[in-house]
């Protein structure tokens, strides 16, 4: 379904907009309680923010670590897909979650892919036809106070190798 919507709005809208303005209205991801701030016209980077509200503060009056993960599950796969086109098939792997200090009010995400690093991404990929990256930042307040490590491992492969491979597995 968000495959049809996505394609039907980029024939009236940029894709940052797209992820800007409409993916927060998801359904999907507005219980997350993040929030997309910034998404460059390119989408190689994303800014979310997730405030501290009564929707995801725990027992002890801070952030449920659980929000941080939801909010930042789908992002940087969403990223991947839309830079590197549909001869890519991309998936998240795992994520693991180093908290250093309690989140006691905003937290700021940003998701960043460099130009190199895409090209490297699809070489990887031409060559051994299916890979395991893996990304890493900081959460932070907006003064830069370091709340959590995020790891994100993403897979990605060729997509006609992926759907070889799917096939393979149903003999």
């Amino acid at each position: 379904m968000y495959k049809k919507i996505y394609k039907l709005l980029t024939t009236l809208f940029k894709p940052s907009t797209i992820y800007k303005y409409f993916f927060n209205i998801s359904p999907l991801y507005i219980r997350t309680t993040g929030n997309i701030k910034y998404v460059s016209d390119d989408v190689h980077k994303i800014i979310v923010e997730i405030p501290l509200t009564y929707k995801n503060r725990n027992y002890s009056g801070t952030m449920f670590g659980g929000s941080i993960l939801s909010a930042t599950d789908p992002i940087y796969m969403l990223q991947l897909i839309h830079i590197l086109g549909t001869n890519y098939i991309v998936w998240d792997k795992s994520a693991y979650v180093d908290y250093i200090r309690p989140i006691n009010k905003k937290a700021i995400a940003v998701f960043e892919f460099q130009k190199e690093e895409i090209e490297k991404i699809k070489e990887m990929v031409k060559n051994d036809k299916e890979i395991v990256i893996k990304k890493q930042m900081n959460i932070t307040n907006s003064e830069g106070q370091i709340y959590c490590y995020l790891e994100k491992k993403i897979y990605i492969a060729d997509s006609q190798f992926y759907k070889a491979k799917l096939k393979s597995k149903t003999h």
